[in-house]
Order: C-alpha cells, then structure tokens, then sequence
C-alpha cells in the first residue's frame, strides 16, 4: 500500500534536517584546503590553555627537577589530546551540529582533567589518570567512529591509530592504582608512545595516504594561535607575581622585563616561522608539527618562572631552580625556532641565509643555557635574555638591508 503524501513529505523533512545538522565524519582525503579557523576552534584552543595554565601555575610553585618532570609528562598529555582534536576535526569534522557535539564532548572531559593538574603528583593523581584516560577514551572513539568509512587504502592505519589511542586510554586509567612516582612515569612513557605511533604511521604510509594528510592553512593557523594563547600565560605569570609580593620601583622594572622577554618570544616564532608552512614532505610534515611539542612547552614554561622571577625581584641573584626553567625555556623556543625554519620553503630558496640564521639561533639558545646557569640578579637576567632574543632578529634585519628584495620593474 503507497504511503501517504504528507507521511512521505514528514519523512523526508527530517532526512534533510538529518543531513544537514548531523552529517557523518568526512572521508580521509576530502579535507576542505581553503577554510578559515572557526570560533568553536578558538574555544576549544582556549579550554586547552586553561590546562596548561593550571600546570604551568603547578610548575611555579614547585620550581624543582622533579617538578620540572612532572610538568613534562602532563604537558604532553594535554598536547597530544589537543593534537588528537585538531586532527579529527581538521581531517572528519563538519560545522555542523554533529561537529560542535563532538567538541562539546571534548571539553566536558577536558575540564574535570584541568581541576586535577594542580595535584596530579599527589593526592588527585588518581583522579587525573582516569580522567585522562576518559579523555583518550572519548577521543579513541571519535576516531573509530570515522574509520567506519576509510576506503580501503585508509583502513590499516587509521585502525593502527584507533588501537594505540585505545591503549593509551586503558594504560592512563590503569595508572591510577600505581604510586605517585610510577604513575608520573607511566604518563611520559604513554605520551612518547603515542607519539611514536603517530610517527611510524606517518613515515611507513603509502603515497596515497601520505597525500591525505597534509597541512591546510587552517591546521597551520591552529598551531599558530596555541603559541599566540600559551604566549599570553607569560603575561599572566608577571601578573600573578606583583599580585603576591610589594610593588616597588625595582620589582616593576623586573616585571616589565619579563613582559618584553615573552614578547622577544613571540617576536621570534613570528618573525622566522610562524604561520609558515613546511615545504611538501612527510618526513618534514612531522618534524614541523612534533616541534611544535616543546616549542609550546618552553612558552610555558617561561611563563611558569616569571611568577618567581618578578617575585624575587630584589634578590643579589635569581634563585636556581627559577633561573634554570626561565633560561632553558626560552633555550627551547630559540632552538625549536630554528628547527621549524630547516623546514620552510625559504630555506631551500636562500640555504646560505637560512644555515645561518640557524646557527644564530643555536647560538642564543646554548647563551641562554649559559645565562641560567650564572644566574644573574633578576634584573640583569631579564635584559640579557631580551638581548639574546634580538640577536637572530637583529641578524635577520641586517641581512634584509644588505639584501633587500627585488623589485619588478615599474
């Protein structure tokens, strides 16, 4: 018996809607490479901050070795959930209804984990594993999820990725029966596996899946935009230092100090390699998104002994530990800077330029090393670090002027 007109019209209505509001994950390959980075994206970039916030705030108030490792495994565990996130929606999301749930969801896990980085070493460390492992649950289902409609070629790895993220999910929550020690340990070890998974897929994948996996404009504005955010919890830790000690003449100085050291930071990932694209290539494709690991460590680091620095202010020389994580972070993002620059077009166009800006850049950061360990009054270390940071701009000017760029004739 023919169904009713109206019955059939009800029906269809709701196929549409469907369609439109909750469309299924987007094939490997059919990534849109023209797109602007959404604001659901900025959300969920900042919700990610607020964690590392939390363990950068952590890190401040245990500048010590062993707070410094502690920092290290839940940092990259939080980076590794925002490089999950990002991929998935930059390779299967839609903006659509569907794609803002899966965010949503993200988030709900994302936030319970943050409220225990602060005592992830201690007595919510439990706590922190299972919700991490919730975390890497959610996302080893989003990813499954997907795979459900890989062609053919597109099976083996993305099932390969699925299983080592649903690994990692059961090992985090695993970890949450083990002593404090261990359990830490267990955490940076989970974190080098799933990168070193997500480094074999890449490196063993075939042409054609190689080809599927490439950096559109909006992925590099993603990591562009975590550096610009992370960058601003250096602010934040000059900030949370004058709130906690008397501000006189000398202690603002050093706060201010500290202010145009994280901008020599942000001065120097922007000017040589941010928002740049990699030239084509997987191996470079990976050494351009992993360095960006402790290239963001490092900002957050920085930020962490700001707090200490604007502090200490009037000590005749910065205490050791806040000396070693201010001068090493700022190391890194000199040394990862010039990592990320090996990878661009420019440096194939102008090798001589680039070979040495590089050096440059390595040199400032092993002065930087060299600063931490000298360890100046607070004053003294600031102005030398923002010293260092000119240098490779300073260099990169000079050369402009020496050569500057061609015009086309009028």
């Amino acid at each position: 018996m023919p169904r009713r007109p109206a019955l059939a019209a009800h029906d269809e209505f709701w196929v549409r809607l469907r369609r439109q509001l909750w469309q299924p994950p987007r094939p490997h390959g059919q990534q849109p490479r023209q797109r602007v980075v959404g604001p659901l994206e900025l959300f969920y970039d900042l919700v990610v901050v607020a964690l590392v916030a939390q363990a950068a705030q952590r890190l401040a108030g245990h500048l010590t070795w062993h707070g410094l490792g502690d920092f290290g495994a839940v940092f990259v565990l939080v980076w590794i959930a925002w490089l999950n996130g990002t991929l998935h929606h930059e390779l299967h999301g839609h903006e659509d209804a569907r794609g803002r749930s899966m965010f949503l969801l993200q988030i709900l896990a994302l936030v319970p984990l943050g409220a225990f980085i602060g005592e992830a070493d201690g007595a919510r460390g439990g706590a922190f594993a299972v919700a991490a492992g919730v975390l890497f649950g959610l996302l080893t289902v989003l990813w499954f999820l997907a795979s459900r409609r890989d062609e053919p070629e597109y099976r083996r790895p993305s099932r390969l990725f699925v299983v080592g993220t649903a690994v990692c999910a059961l090992v985090l929550t695993a970890s949450a029966f083990l002593p404090a020690g261990p359990r830490v340990l267990v955490w940076g070890l989970t974190g080098v596996f799933q990168l070193a998974g997500f480094t074999a897929m890449i490196a063993t994948a075939t042409p054609v899946q190689a080809a599927a996996f490439t950096l559109t404009d909006a992925l590099i504005e993603r990591f562009g935009l975590l550096i610009i955010i992370v960058l601003g919890e250096t602010v934040n830790g000059v900030v949370n230092g004058l709130t906690h000690t008397p501000i006189d003449a000398l202690t603002l100085v050093v706060a201010l100090v500290a202010v145009v050291t994280g901008f020599g930071a942000w001065w120097t990932y922007f000017d040589f390699a941010g928002h740049r694209p990699p030239r084509p290539g997987r191996t470079l494709t990976l050494v351009w998104m992993i360095t960006h690991l402790p290239l963001t460590a490092g900002v957050a680091a920085m930020g962490a002994a700001m707090v200490t620095l604007t502090e200490r202010a009037h000590a005749a020389r910065t205490p050791t530990a806040t000396a070693l994580v201010l001068c090493t972070g700022a190391a890194t993002v000199l040394a990862a800077t010039a990592l990320l620059t090996t990878t661009l077009p420019a440096s194939r166009d102008q090798p001589g330029h680039y070979r040495q800006l590089f050096l440059t850049c390595v040199t400032a950061s092993a002065l930087c090393l060299g600063l931490g360990i000298a360890r100046p009054a607070p004053l003294v270390l600031g102005l030398v670090l923002v010293a260092l940071f000119s240098i490779p701009w300073s260099f990169a000017v000079a050369h402009r002027v020496m050569h500057p760029p061609a015009t086309a004739p009028s």
